[in-house]
């Protein structure tokens, strides 16, 4: 199969060429290296190049997949040409405008630039669009050129996956140049997951700098990378998984390499298959696409054949010293008695172990490295262990299971793994990894390093997580408290907010404790442009203010859901005499203060009335429609008093544990947080009704919510899990 590698100048991505391999298919790993100014060369693995963006687009049309993308009737494939020349024209500032313009009078008559379909031309003017970030976004979003945006977010619509993938890697608010430096040093980990909230289409908040990713594999070859993502599945995919599954997938993607997904599925007591069907879900939700899914339990055969060999070899041994005393050996560096066995002894007592017998129960196979060694991981680490649980794949058939030390460098060399991605915490481990592999007679496997993900408050290991659901502390392993894939997301996190997060990090070896806040920081960026708005008003003590000279009969309005979003859509309003608002908002007016309704006007309230705890019972106003909003103080939501409001719960969330940072001797139990969920009750308006699960909206004045229990029947309320907007949060804000 012919390979390719793009090349081009870190402060100029050809966009175009980009977007174009994506949706034709075509793998093509990106060398950022060229010196500023320099034209984009894609080349050849049998040595030949190709030069010039127009020269790369005719490439890519003549061998995509897609029917008619470039090869057509010598007419429509000269044109298809002039629209090739046409498009740097929009990288020109004071020619924007004018380019704009043509295309969207063009337009007015046909559907694709060039015939009746889809070509490389409509790629090469898209992509002119999109490079220029936050200018055409402006223009998009207004109603100038209608036909231009109309065109633009259909064929957005129709490859949403992948060029939101390309533009949150490449493009800054500003557009492709300086601020994309940093994105493009290194392909970064990219996103399947549509940039929008509720599936309309933006690429806003997708910009902004981020520290420069510069990250190569010792020895990796174009073509020849094969890493692989190895989860035990003892639990959900969590935060910190995330960044080894997508740093995979960085490599598999900037080598044209392959990512395999392989189970450890070692230890029958803790795995099971509700686990692997949740992994690969969280797998396919992160966008990771792969080779093939593996699992250590398909090698036990193999595995079971090369203990026996080191066996003969010795290079291994059958050891029934208790486990209590083996460890203290082990730390004090004294070898076992069992170490001087003969190949007999260790064969027959092996027997016993793979028999799961009394006495094979009572041994362990241990490999014989270096008992004196300083790295003590070194020091005869156990192969083999006795387990007569069942397992969830392959059922009671093994009475003996490998440690992980023993099954990885296995597993690894077997499956031809070229770089074997781990976290830093293995790190005294890779001496005795290559050791082992040494002794298997294998090929040395390259093993890359990367920081553990740590976030304060909160707690990663899947044990720990696994009590809070055995005890009833959370509803489940997608509980919005979880740090879980599917708990975040269920809390409103986009997946792509969580991919630029961990790109930030990049393959760092730096051991940070990180906040909450800038992952949600940078969620909110993506979906505060384009998400919904609406209104709530507190159940609890709300206030009805009458407008006197109110509409006797109610009329209602259709107004954008988002003022500067049109795709958001349009929600109807109704106006009527009698409005609620929030008892926070009754008690800070004041007699005959003019105040703002928002979406209406302004009102005067001319009376106020209050029981004897100070709590605001009936407002009475004016409405003053003339009225300046830029001269009130109040800016007031409200809802009508209409039987069409839809009931809510409105739900919000607290850290599981009270410390920002647990010490390895401590007990998590100990600071387990007692209140950890806060529901109110509230009031929506009508058009809620509407909301489907895992629609994200923000009620105006109240923040960010995600749809989790849609609108069933008014006695059910439709239940709203709150966002962190990345402010800065306190831990036990619930407590009393």
């Amino acid at each position: 199969m012919e390979r390719h590698m793009l090349c081009f100048p870190a402060d100029a991505p050809p966009l175009a060429v980009i977007v174009a391999s994506k949706i034709a298919g075509l793998s093509l790993p990106t060398d950022p290296s060229l010196p500023s100014g320099s034209t984009p060369i894609l080349h050849f693995s049998d040595g030949g190049k190709l030069r010039g963006l127009c020269v790369l687009l005719r490439y890519i049309g003549r061998v995509a997949k897609i029917p008619d993308f470039y090869n057509r009737d010598a007419f429509e494939s000269t044109q298809i040409d002039e629209w090739l020349e046409y498009a740097p024209v929009f990288s020109s500032g004071s020619e924007f405008e004018g380019a704009c313009g043509y295309v969207d009078r063009y337009l007015l008559q046909h559907t694709f630039l060039v015939g009746q379909s889809l070509s490389i031309a409509d790629i090469a003017i898209w992509s002119a669009l999109a490079g220029t970030g936050q200018r055409w976004q402006s223009l998009r979003n207004s109603k100038k050129y209608q036909n231009l945006v109309r065109w633009f977010n259909s064929i957005h619509d129709e490859f949403d996956a992948a060029l939101n993938e390309v533009t949150a890697m490449y493009i800054g608010k500003k557009g492709l140049g300086t601020q994309a430096v940093s994105k493009v040093r290194d392909q970064q980990v990219s996103t399947s997951s549509s940039n929008s909230v509720n599936g309309a289409v933006s690429e806003k908040g997708v910009g902004g700098n981020r520290p420069v990713f510069e990250v190569h594999l010792p020895d990796a070859q174009v073509g020849k990378v094969r890493v692989r993502f190895a989860p035990e599945p003892s639990g959900y995919l969590h935060i910190g998984h995330s960044k080894a599954a997508l740093l995979n997938k960085y490599f598999a993607e900037k080598y044209d390499g392959k990512l395999i997904v392989r189970f450890d599925d070692t230890n029958p007591d803790k795995e099971s298959s509700e686990f692997v069907d949740n992994l690969l879900k969280d797998i396919e939700t992160l966008g990771i696409t792969y080779e093939a899914v593996t699992y250590t339990s398909d090698y036990f055969p193999n595995m079971i054949e090369m203990a026996e060999k080191l066996i003969h070899e010795g290079k291994a041994y059958v050891d029934d010293t208790t486990r209590e005393k083996m460890q203290q050996e082990r730390m004090d560096g004294i070898e076992s008695k069992c170490r001087s066995n003969s190949v007999e002894e260790n064969l027959s007592l092996w027997k016993e172990m793979v028999a799961g017998s009394e006495r094979g129960l009572m041994c362990c196979l241990r490999g014989k490295l270096n008992m004196q060694d300083p790295n003590k991981s070194l020091r005869d680490p156990v192969y083999y262990r006795c387990n007569l649980t069942p397992h969830h794949k392959i059922g009671a058939k093994y009475k003996i299971y490998p440690t992980y030390d023993f099954a990885c460098p296995f597993v690894d060399a077997v499956e031809g793994i070229t770089h074997a991605l781990r976290s830093s915490e293995y790190h005294d481990r890779n001496d005795q990894y290559y050791w082992i592999q040494t002794d298997m007679g294998f090929q040395k496997v390259h093993i890359y390093e990367f920081s553990r993900v740590n976030l304060v408050y909160t707690l990663l290991s899947k044990r720990k997580l696994l009590w809070f659901v055995q005890n009833g502390k959370v509803d489940g392993w997608d509980d919005p408290r979880f740090p879980t894939v599917q708990g975040i997301v269920r809390r409103g996190l986009k997946i792509e907010a969580l991919i630029q997060f961990m790109l930030e990090q990049g393959a760092s070896k730096n051991l940070n404790l990180m906040e909450w806040d800038k992952l949600w920081a940078i969620n909110k960026k993506i979906i505060d442009p384009v998400c919904p708005r609406h209104t709530a008003v507190i159940d609890q003590q709300r206030v009805l203010l009458t407008l006197t000279d109110g509409p006797e009969d109610p009329f209602v309005r259709t107004i954008p859901k988002h003022k500067k979003y049109e795709g958001a859509g349009e929600k109807a309003t109704t106006y009527t005499k009698r409005i609620w608002i929030d008892q926070d908002d009754a008690r800070s007016i004041a007699a005959n203060e003019e105040v703002t309704l928002m979406d209406w006007g302004n009102a005067i309230v001319k009376e106020i009335e209050k029981d004897q705890e100070g709590n605001v019972t009936q407002l009475t106003g004016v409405l003053h429609l003339e009225g300046s909003v830029k001269t009130t103080k109040l800016k007031l939501t409200w809802l009508p008093d209409t039987n069409e409001l839809v009931t809510l719960s409105l739900v919000d969330f607290d850290y599981l544990i009270t410390k920002k940072k647990l010490e390895e001797d401590e007990n998590f139990v100990d600071v387990v947080n007692p209140c950890t969920k806060m529901e109110t009750a509230a009031l929506g308006d009508s058009n809620m009704r509407n909301l489907k699960r895992g629609d994200i909206i923000q009620l105006e004045r109240k923040g960010y919510f995600r749809c989790d229990v849609p609108f069933i029947r008014p006695s059910k309320p439709l239940v709203l899990f709150a966002i962190p907007d990345g402010k800065q949060t306190t831990v036990m804000k619930f407590r009393t």
